[in-house]
């Protein structure tokens, strides 16, 4: 159990039968009346975010998140299936599960699948990945001086908003939390 006068960034707590993170808090004591702390909180199940205040002896459980690395196998259309490289067990996702977390990550990529009491909420891909361009439109000289850009369409299907300068065929680094493009490679 842990009071509320002890959170700190990034924990996760069970409450009201949900599990949160906290994103950020902040101890309040006001002039007059009891202090107590100021908490945004993330819904870990569906990303939600919402503000609640708590009383400094309040306790809540601490929810345990399990990060396990597991490899992107491949789609059939309905599933994903992933398999865990240490112990080889296949596990199938719906689109639900998955949402669009795989939008930049190719078949036998490794990924971080995270799970509270064996169901799995979120899938992590990696930080950054190096995918090729496979159609977009030829790039033109001059009026650069705005940092212009073009949309391309990446091996896994995923539009990326690319500079002028790259063409179809060029390796590029895409950082997967924002979708944006990093270099050429």
């Amino acid at each position: 159990m842990i009071s509320a006068g002890d959170f700190r960034n990034g924990l996760t707590l069970e409450i009201d039968n949900a599990v949160y993170q906290v994103i950020e808090f902040q101890h309040v004591k006001p002039g007059k009346g009891a202090a107590f702390v100021r908490t945004k909180l993330r819904d870990i199940k569906n990303g939600g975010l919402t503000e609640r205040t708590f009383r400094p002896q309040e306790k809540y459980p601490q929810a345990h998140i399990e990060r396990s690395d597991m490899q992107y196998l491949y789609s059939d259309g309905e599933l994903y299936n992933f398999m865990n490289v240490e112990t080889f067990d296949q596990i199938a996702l719906n689109d639900e599960a998955v949402g669009d977390s795989l939008k930049f990550v190719k078949e036998n990529d490794m990924v971080k699948m995270l799970s509270h009491q064996g169901n799995v909420f979120a899938i992590e891909p990696p930080l950054f990945v190096e995918l090729v361009i496979i159609d977009t439109e030829p790039g033109f000289k001059g009026d650069t001086a705005q940092g212009a850009t073009k949309p391309a369409k990446v091996e896994t299907g995923a539009t990326v908003y690319v500079p002028l300068f790259v063409n179809q065929g060029d390796k590029i680094s895409i950082d997967t939390r924002t979708g944006e493009y990093m270099k050429r490679v």
